[in-house]
């Protein structure tokens, strides 16, 4: 598997950017992490600003993309895997190629009670060390 800095929204990655945008909003805490990384940028043009700003790193084969990670100011912000390739390792992978690059990311971002994310994390060596909490 490859992992590179995606370089453009090919019609493949902007369908799992929106199956990616789905589920996080569809779990507690989903939307407040998503406007956390949306940043003041419309939600319409995040796709395209966290490619040209080079903030997307997708992993898959020659064919096809098959994840992507969102990493800025060293920060893991979002990490997705199509749903038919889960439970193989894939963003173990894609993490692990990140932390080995130039600029490897130094924290991760999870939602409340994922613990598949804060496995993910755990399992390269980090440790939990913020929760933030809200009143409704």
């Amino acid at each position: 598997m490859q992992v590179l800095r995606a370089r453009s929204a090919s019609d493949e990655l902007r369908d799992l950017w929106e199956h990616a945008l789905k589920r996080l909003t569809s779990h507690r805490g989903g939307t407040e992490l998503y406007n956390t990384i949306r940043r003041d940028i419309d939600g319409d043009a995040l796709l395209e600003h966290v490619i040209v700003n080079g903030a997307l790193w997708t992993i898959g084969d020659e064919r096809t993309i098959i994840g992507f990670a969102l990493v800025r100011d060293e920060v893991v912000e979002g990490v997705f895997v199509h749903h038919d390739q889960r439970r193989q390792h894939v963003a173990t992978t894609l993490l692990r190629a990140l932390m080995a690059g130039e600029d490897p990311p130094k924290d991760g971002l999870a939602l409340p009670g994922d613990r598949g994310m804060k496995s993910l994390y755990e399992s390269l060596g980090w440790k939990a060390r913020l929760l933030t909490m809200r009143g409704e």
